[in-house]
């Protein structure tokens, strides 16, 4: 196949594009940090996505060590959106301030791609639809399996005795503990296999959610107290409402038991 040889970095990268995507809507010096910051969330949003649904395929057919790496590479972009936090919370209230009552109604609330995310991992609530009902992909992805459910069909196919009413659930529901599956997990955990990585890297991946939520709402907290967030989104009250839920909550319960 002939190489194109009018490509380059820029073009290949659309970087005219990238590059022209942030438009400041006031003359603050802050504001361009505050939209190349988010702009690169919802890459990185995008790029998770992506991930966990190779992540979906190849726990279907049980395949152990492609799981364990897309799993590293999401934890790793975790821990990058998580830093970026770092770089956000260099700009004081003040200076937020001076720019804040340009965004108008937008929020960080509106992230469908984030509603996805939380989809994909198994938040089911329907509230979420009321406000994101233009997007396709999140509606679908409140009605199909979600990475755990992938986990558990990934343990059926490694031979272990996974419930079949947990297999076939409504997966439109949100998912709730089973002391049964927890039997299970017990002996994933007592053969110290593949199977057992896995289940590890998911409980790393459960924490990694968990560390992006808290950093989330200690800067929110930082940056505005106890506001309502733009838009009229409830702000801090509203984050902090979603720390310490596990996506994932028998990987957890199970701990006391091993």
């Amino acid at each position: 196949m002939a190489h194109d040889a009018t490509l380059t970095y820029t073009s290949y990268l659309a970087l005219d594009e990238v590059l022209g995507a942030q438009r400041p809507r006031s003359d603050e010096h802050d504001e361009p940090l505050f939209i190349t910051i988010h702009q690169v969330y919802e890459l990185w949003f995008k790029q998770m996505l992506h991930e966990l649904g190779h992540l979906q395929d190849v726990l279907a057919k049980g395949d152990t060590a492609h799981a364990t790496r897309t799993l590293r590479r999401v934890l790793s972009v975790f821990k990058v959106i998580v830093a970026q936090v770092d770089v956000l919370e260099t700009m004081t209230p003040r200076q937020f301030t001076s720019f804040r009552t340009r965004l108008d109604a937008s929020s960080g609330f509106q992230s469908a791609q984030f509603r996805e995310l939380e989809a994909v991992l198994g938040r089911r609530d329907p509230r979420v639809l009321a406000h994101h009902s233009e997007s396709p992909a999140l509606v679908a992805a409140m009605s199909r399996p979600s990475v755990f459910d992938s986990f558990l069909a990934y343990l059926a196919v490694h031979g272990y005795s996974v419930p079949a009413a947990l297999l076939d659930r409504d997966f439109t529901r949100s998912w709730e503990e089973s002391a049964e599956l927890q039997e299970v997990l017990l002996r994933v955990y007592a053969d110290d296999s593949g199977p057992s990585t896995v289940a590890e890297y998911l409980v790393d991946l459960d924490e990694g959610l968990q560390e992006w939520r808290y950093r989330h709402v200690k800067m929110v907290e930082r940056t505005i107290g106890t506001k309502a967030g733009t838009g009229g989104s409830p702000g801090a009250a509203y984050l902090r409402g979603t720390l310490f839920t596990p996506v994932f909550p028998d990987l957890w319960a199970v701990r006391s038991e091993l």
